[in-house]
């Protein structure tokens, strides 16, 4: 059964306050959605809403840093990195504080709330930013083990969550029979030698469902989830695309600044790969339905495939 990235977030917050770990939720007036409600209900002297203040969210974190707990801010990923911006580059990043920014509704699968609600800016804004780790979870397994190692782990970190279900990659329900996750790691969830497709996200599933595609043409496909964006798992991605030679990206965000350019950044260093990118070309979203968002985009596995062939053309 498909579920959200989001509904990690709260039940694993709950597990390591379960196991002992200062943890704090500081939310802006949306704990239902994001699901850090489940730590104001369960543990309410653990919870601080500052209202619609997204800026006060962030301070009363660091503040609750500094004074020895492990923060995580929830809202949504527009108001959570957007509007807050100036305090997570000064006050958190800064200072290497140990607040977690994990704000949900991320992409243009926050469907039918339109382009001012889909964040598509949100991964290239907080990998610029010096102490900042960026890690964009695959599905919920995944996502739960995001958020723990943010928790374990000192120092800023950003976490990418989502509002759509989205299918199972990883754990007993996943469909690469990958059970465990590194999160510090670029996971090769299918092997192949033709071209590499690198997806973080959502788009995990959406690159293992074009590999099926691909397949049926004799095109064999290899999978990595780049789940940390930040700092990036150069070894494998190399050891890969030395391998294939070619190379896709798959992201839902923007082509600009997100982890398809990154990856592009170290390739164009040390191995100049022919690539294409798959992403929101510089554009706002648009309502809709998740899948129907995913296919207008160009998100989806048949774009991925395109793409594939396009350079083994």
């Amino acid at each position: 059964m498909a579920k959200a990235t989001r509904a990690a977030f709260g039940e694993t917050l709950l597990e390591l306050i379960a196991e002992g770990q200062d943890i704090v939720a500081v939310e802006a007036d949306l704990a239902g959605s994001t699901t850090t409600g489940k730590v104001a209900e369960h543990h309410p002297e653990r919870f601080f809403n500052a209202g619609i203040a997204e800026a006060n969210m962030v301070g009363a974190a660091a503040g609750l840093a500094l004074a020895g707990q492990v923060a995580f801010t929830g809202s949504f990923a527009v108001f959570g990195t957007g509007r807050v911006y100036d305090q997570i580059r000064n006050t958190v990043c800064y200072n290497k504080l140990d607040v977690k920014i994990a704000p949900t509704h991320s992409g243009v699968t926050v469907g039918a709330d339109g382009g001012s609600h889909q964040m598509l800016e949100d991964i290239a804004l907080m990998r610029v930013l010096p102490n900042m780790r960026v890690l964009v979870p695959a599905d919920y397994t995944a996502a739960k083990a995001a958020v723990r190692y943010a928790a374990m782990t000192p120092g800023p970190f950003y976490v990418r969550l989502g509002r759509a279900e989205v299918p199972h990659v990883y754990g007993p329900e996943g469909i690469t029979g990958v059970q465990d996750v590194d999160v510090t790691k670029a996971h090769v969830v299918r092997p192949g030698k033709d071209v590499t497709i690198a997806a973080c996200g959502i788009e995990v599933a959406q690159a293992l469902e074009a590999a099926k595609l691909l397949a049926a043409e004799g095109i064999d496909a290899e999978i990595i989830d780049v789940m940390c964006v930040k700092p990036l798992d150069v070894e494998t991605l190399l050891g890969s695309v030395s391998k294939t030679g070619r190379l896709v990206t798959a992201e839902e965000h923007s082509v600009l600044g997100g982890m398809g350019s990154a990856i592009s950044e170290v390739l164009s260093e040390v191995l100049p790969t022919p690539t294409r990118r798959i992403g929101v070309v510089d554009q706002f979203g648009t309502s809709g339905t998740p899948d129907e968002l995913i296919e207008h985009f160009n998100l989806d596995a048949k774009s991925i495939v395109d793409a594939a062939k396009e350079l083994l053309a």
